[in-house]
């Protein structure tokens, strides 16, 4: 049953990278109204993006990320969905819900609409058990509970820093993937929710995508991708795997399962081919470096972690190609963006109140 005031109204920001206009908002406009949207618009600055009435957004394009960021807008990444991260970063609440704009609302079994926001919120506000898998999957969902055997030292579990959503209808592949199985859709709805365990790396997929911003939300960089990059299509796996690996670092909780959105539009395997091409040889040498990594116990903070990750990003991925040495040194300007920003104590005076978005709708 829905609540009569929406979960975290005042605390939660919804982004979405667009090219186009945001017609598909009708669909969510139950659950999406009442919370604050940040948009931002890849592309071509000069194309107008239609928003439906009644939905309180800013709007930022390249052209206001460059006159935000400066010389650092070099780190957000151009012609790809990766530029959503730019949201994340000029956010200020303490919850982000990102999704795609070819995603629309599912049906459960039963036919009844999936209000995939509420699962989310849900999930990241009760615990994690990334130390210890319960067969029963969420020991703290309604019904469910931990089994016999469970320490009960661990029950507490670990704060929840990103909940990641599933999808009907078409699935996340890869294009080789695609191409050999151009017809697969996704009909099975799973109803579990579970923790992710520690030391195990998982594929992210950021259309359906919850995380808690003050706990990690600087991890959450979506990579140097598309335009100008010899790769796409790997951003939301990239901060995947660092977040993982800070997240076990820090003793932080993923869940993963439900909510499902429906995913209705697969793209162009031949066109994702292209941009996957290196990604796909690169990944079979960069998940054994995530696997291998660990960060030393100095690193306390998500942005300490971060900056730790990317000098060894650059000292053993750059043999794999000198695109990486390029990410290393993004990864430190998201880093520099992001605390300009996100200023802390005396720094608060610094950030200029004229920094806001082209565009703002109430």
């Amino acid at each position: 049953m829905a609540s009569s005031t929406p979960l975290l109204k005042d605390e939660l920001d919804i982004v979405i990278p667009t090219i186009r206009n945001l017609d598909f908002l009708e669909m969510w406009r139950p659950f999406f109204q009442p919370y604050h949207l940040i948009i931002v618009q890849d592309g071509d600055p000069s194309k107008t993006i239609k928003v439906p009435e009644g939905f309180d957004y800013e709007l930022y394009n390249r052209n206001d990320i460059n006159r935000i960021l400066g010389p650092k807008a070099s780190c957000i990444s151009f012609k790809d969905s990766a530029c959503r991260c730019f949201g994340y970063m000029v956010s200020k609440k303490k919850y982000i819900y990102t999704i795609d704009d070819d995603c629309f609302v599912a049906k459960d079994p039963s036919g009844k609409d999936i209000n995939a926001l509420e699962q989310h919120i849900k999930n990241l506000l009760c615990p994690s058990t990334p130390h210890f898998f319960n067969t029963l999957y969420d020991p703290y969902r309604e019904g469910a509970d931990f089994v016999r055997g469970y320490p009960f030292s661990m029950r507490e579990g670990a704060p929840t820093a990103v909940s990641h959503g599933l999808w009907l209808n078409i699935p996340d592949y890869d294009a080789p993937t695609q191409l050999v199985k151009p017809h697969e859709r996704n009909t099975r709805y799973v109803d579990a929710v579970m923790t992710i365990p520690k030391g195990t790396l998982f594929p992210m997929c950021g259309m359906n995508l919850a995380f808690d911003r003050d706990l990690i939300g600087p991890a959450m960089y979506f990579g140097l991708m598309g335009d100008g990059q010899p790769i796409g299509r790997y951003d939301d796996m990239w901060a995947g795997w660092c977040t993982k690996v800070i997240c076990d670092h820090l003793g932080l909780g993923i869940k993963t399962g439900l909510p499902y959105i429906w995913h209705s539009k697969a793209s162009n395997p031949f066109v994702n081919l292209k941009k996957e091409y290196n990604g796909i040889f690169w990944q079979e040498e960069i998940i054994p470096f995530f696997q291998a990594t660990t960060l030393p116990k100095e690193c306390k903070t998500v942005q300490q972690c971060y900056l730790e990750l990317s000098k060894q990003v650059k000292d053993k991925l750059s043999k794999v190609d000198p695109y990486f040495t390029k990410l290393g040194d993004a990864m430190v300007t998201w880093i520099e963006a992001w605390d300009e920003l996100n200023p802390t104590g005396e720094n608060l005076a610094k950030l200029s109140i004229s920094d806001g978005p082209a565009k703002t709708k109430k």
